[in-house]
């Protein structure tokens, strides 16, 4: 896979502008989960990750580390986060971001966790880790490709 250019916190910081332009706070688990539903719907239709770090998966569901400690000790987003940039992501990206955050947005953090949980690339990552037991296990790409891509076949 070639080295992209794009970060997790830019795709968040996309994000989190866009909820802001509503005047509409967005919390840390539920942008972790916006963050992963894009990475996941890109590389079902555009064939591509939106960047290289993988999820892992935690109680609450998928979280990219980087993004965790950039985020860390807040409830709500701060209005930015330190050296992202949106302008990175091509018109595509925004653009299936934009859908995403059409499907998924105005669902609560809570129900993006349940959703989540409810859906094998989180299951298989936690394997034989009880719901409670915290976990660092990476939720491959390719798991995460084929059961999207499964949704829509």
């Amino acid at each position: 896979m070639t080295e992209l250019c794009v970060q997790p916190k830019d795709v968040a910081q996309y994000i989190i502008d866009k909820f802001n332009s509503r005047h509409q706070a967005v919390t840390t688990i539920k942008l972790q989960k916006l963050v992963y539903y894009s990475q996941a719907w890109s590389l079902v239709w555009d064939d591509c990750p939106l960047f290289n770090e993988d999820f892992q998966a935690w109680i609450n569901g998928p979280v990219v580390r980087s993004l965790f400690d950039d985020t860390k000790g807040y409830y709500y987003c701060p209005d930015h986060i330190k050296d992202a940039n949106p302008d990175k992501l091509s018109a595509n990206q925004k653009d299936t971001i934009d859908k995403v955050l059409s499907f998924y947005g105005d669902l609560t953090s809570s129900e993006l966790v349940q959703l989540s949980h409810n859906e094998e690339p989180w299951q298989k990552a936690r394997k034989d880790f009880p719901p409670e037991v915290p976990s660092t296990a990476s939720i491959p790409k390719d798991i995460i490709a084929n059961y999207y891509s499964g949704l829509i076949d």
